[in-house]
C-alpha cells in the first residue's frame, strides 16, 4: 500500500515516530486501529442506549412528567 502525505502529515508522522521510537508505518497502523476501535465502541454504546431507552421508556417518560 502506498500512502500519499502532504507536508503537514509528513512532519507529524516523522515527529511521532521519533518521539515513540517506532516507524512511521507503525504510527499509521496504530492510528487506524485506534480509530477502528473507537468507532466500534461508539456503535456498541449507541445500540445499548437504544435498547435501554426501549426497555425503560415508560419509566423515563414518567420521571420526565413529574
Amino acid at each position: 500500500m502506498t500512502l500519499r502525505t502532504d507536508d503537514e502529515l509528513d512532519k507529524a508522522l516523522s515527529a511521532l515516530a521519533a518521539a515513540e521510537g517506532t516507524s512511521r508505518q507503525e504510527i499509521v497502523r496504530r492510528a487506524v486501529l485506534e480509530r477502528y476501535e473507537r468507532s466500534r465502541h461508539s456503535a456498541r454504546v449507541q445500540q445499548s442506549s437504544e435498547r435501554l431507552m426501549d426497555r425503560w421508556s415508560d419509566v423515563l417518560h414518567r420521571l420526565g412528567s413529574v
